[in-house]
């Protein structure tokens, strides 16, 4: 029996912590403030408009907080475009794979539309999936299970046959408050809430979709 699988894209497709980082460095140092990595690494995958707030001054306009996070999502393109950003390991075949077994297969990501548009492009898999949700298509970041329910239902699939692909504990929490199985991928081989945890895709179970789908 096959279903949907929900993909998330950063950290689980690519990995794009490097970029971000520059990107939000460089962006923020010219509007004058300086970030720390580890102040990065706390708000890694969480949307602009909840990270701007604990960066910028106090009562920094809605209009500021626009015009810095899409110049950040602009440098952010740029980079990945000139790195020539690659799949992760395992990324491509199970994509592939999935696609040969008869399953839908969805991005349901945190980051703006344009951005998955390129890193698809970039890494050469863009038309490999039947339905992209972005920032622009939810009002909640994760752990609100509203990115995995909107891309369920443009994939026409109830949450019992969706299983979600994460790296991250937000995500993993979303995917289980929409009722879905889900997957973790971990470097550290430790994501609390996940079905299955692997430190890299290459590491999972020949037939783990299958066995999730059954419950």
């Amino acid at each position: 029996m096959t279903g949907a699988v929900l993909w998330d894209m950063d950290g689980t497709l690519v990995d794009s912590e490097e970029y971000h980082w520059l990107s939000w460095r460089d962006t923020m140092a010219s509007e004058g403030f300086t970030i720390t990595h580890d102040q990065f690494i706390k708000t890694f995958g969480q949307r602009n408009d909840s990270i701007l707030p604990q960066w910028l001054e106090a009562g920094a306009s809605a209009e500021r907080m626009q015009r810095v996070g899409d110049d950040k999502e602009e440098l952010y393109r740029k980079l990945v475009r000139e790195g020539r950003m690659e799949p992760l390991p395992g990324a491509r075949e199970w994509v592939q794979r999935l696609r040969e077994q008869g399953w839908l297969q969805a991005i349901a990501s945190s980051a703006p539309r344009k951005n998955i548009e390129v890193v698809l492009e970039v890494i050469g898999m863009a038309g490999f999936f039947e339905a992209l949700v972005s920032a622009e298509d939810v009002t909640a970041g994760k752990p609100d299970p509203q990115v995995f329910q909107t891309g369920a239902a443009r994939l026409g699939m109830p949450a019992s046959r969706c299983i979600v692909v994460e790296d991250a504990v937000p995500g993993v929490e979303a995917a289980r408050r929409a009722g879905m199985r889900c997957i973790g991928v971990s470097r550290k081989g430790l994501l609390d809430g996940a079905d299955v945890v692997v430190r890299s895709l290459v590491d999972l179970p020949e037939d783990v979709f299958e066995d999730l789908s059954r419950g």
